[in-house]
């Protein structure tokens, strides 16, 4: 994990995993080389995005549940022109966590954190 110079972690304390860390830590774990981790990598984010892309949703027992959300159709404002905008209805992706996975997240001691 490395602390990453974004506009968002740029205000906060935060250590964030990239995809590119994610793919060394399972390196380390398994013994395998970055590019085989990398291609399953991909095709596992590819196979998920793939199937919500088609309407269906994704579950991963013990990990978590993608789902694809239906959003009706709404009128929005946009307050910066002072105008209504038509929002069409839309699917959005979500992922729920499964119990395992909150249980090992609410378990996390909370780091202070600050604004710089």
């Amino acid at each position: 994990m490395s602390k990453k110079n974004s506009n968002f972690a740029r205000f906060f304390d935060f250590i964030i995993m990239t995809k590119a860390d994610l793919i060394s830590q399972i390196a380390l774990k398994t013994g395998y080389d970055k590019t085989t981790i990398s291609v399953v990598a991909e095709a596992f984010m590819s196979g998920i995005k793939g199937n919500m892309s088609k309407g269906e949703n994704v579950y991963l027992r013990g990990f978590g549940s993608f789902i694809v959300k239906p959003r009706k159709e709404k009128i929005a404002r946009n307050i910066t022109k002072r105008s209504t905008v038509y929002v069409p209805a839309h699917c959005v992706p979500s992922f729920k966590p499964g119990k395992e996975f909150n249980q090992a997240v609410h378990d996390v001691k909370i780091k202070k954190q600050t604004i710089k």
